[in-house]
């Protein structure tokens, strides 16, 4: 079986973790399987702090799947100490709200030192996937650069618009968006690879990532949308929200920005029908137990989304999988 994941960060690499154990592989680290996996991950996310090229995205997914996420915070290296991030506070050097973790540094070195050598973020992204052995193929959205960027009025610093990871980070999405706009993703291609494992896919997933700045900034790249609404394969989406709420994060700043409701119907319909819309993606699309949604030409099925362990997120994609008429 050939599956195809679109992923963000955290939400989106624990959810890798449960497509791993379904499909016979360990969840963290690397594994023998008949199987194939790909995540398409979003590098809207990706900035750069203090000379380096960080890209939080990859790096998470990167980390979890090989075992060495700091679990309690969901992001960063296990065991971090942050000396460095002391010494530039000492400095003063801005940014001062962005921590640098001194283990996750080394990763940002290599892949800077790569990208300045001229090596695409694909084969960096390879090689840095060499070292810490996820199980999975991780395929950068792009090589090109994307900048998500949210449109804010900032009086006192005379600003109206600011990378996503300063709204993120530096202001807790506290500020009222007026709009999120992935910079560069017009002008962006795929990255090696991405078309031809939705093209020869045997199920797409949406996971509950951030539907706005993580799958959302993935089908910005031109030719990604329309490679998952041609694939052969169903294509199966996992709402982020449950009750209302976002499953994690501030996925509801972001929606409200781009005027659509923090639920999962919203979601869904904001996704869209493959069959009956002209830009929809959607095939099947799962819901928390005990909520409904009407989503026009999408079959909607109520399953436990809480990824409160691995078992559990493997019984989600379980799920997924009927839904998409497959056996796992």
């Amino acid at each position: 079986m050939k599956v195809v994941v679109v992923v963000g960060g955290v939400g989106g690499a624990r959810f890798l973790l449960g497509v791993k154990k379904l499909l016979g592989l360990p969840a963290v680290g690397p594994g023998e399987s008949e199987h194939e996996i790909t995540a398409v991950v979003n590098t809207g996310d990706d900035v750069w702090m203090h000379g380096l090229r960080i890209c939080p995205d990859l790096d998470t997914c990167m980390y979890t799947l090989g075992g060495g996420i700091d679990t309690e915070r969901g992001w960063g290296q296990q065991g971090e100490t942050w000396v460095v991030k002391e010494q530039l506070a000492k400095y003063g050097a801005d940014p001062d709200w962005f921590g640098l973790g001194d283990k996750d540094i080394a990763t940002h070195l290599v892949r800077t030192r790569m990208l300045r050598a001229g090596y695409p973020l694909s084969a960096v992204t390879e090689a840095l996937c060499d070292r810490w052995k996820p199980g999975v193929r991780l395929l950068p959205m792009t090589d090109d650069r994307v900048e998500t960027h949210v449109v804010v009025d900032i009086p006192e610093e005379d600003r109206k618009a600011i990378h996503f990871q300063e709204w993120w980070v530096r202001y807790q999405a506290k500020l009222p968006a007026q709009s999120i706009v992935p910079v560069g993703a017009e002008e962006a291609e795929p990255g090696p690879g991405v078309l031809d494992a939705i093209s020869e896919a045997d199920v797409v997933l949406f996971a509950p990532s951030n539907p706005v700045v993580s799958v959302g900034t993935v089908l910005a790249v031109p030719g990604l949308r329309e490679a998952i609404r041609k694939t052969a394969g169903m294509v199966v989406g996992v709402s982020p929200i449950i009750g209302g709420k976002p499953l994690r994060g501030m996925a509801d700043a972001c929606l409200t920005a781009i005027g659509v409701e923090t639920s999962s119907q919203a979601v869904g319909r904001y996704y869209g029908s493959r069959q009956c819309s002209d830009d929809g993606v959607l095939d099947a699309w799962l819901v928390h137990t005990g909520e409904a949604a009407d989503v026009p030409g999408v079959a909607v099925r109520a399953v436990p989304l809480l990824m409160s362990d691995v078992d559990a997120t493997a019984e989600m994609v379980r799920a997924a999988f009927e839904m998409a008429g497959l056996d796992a």
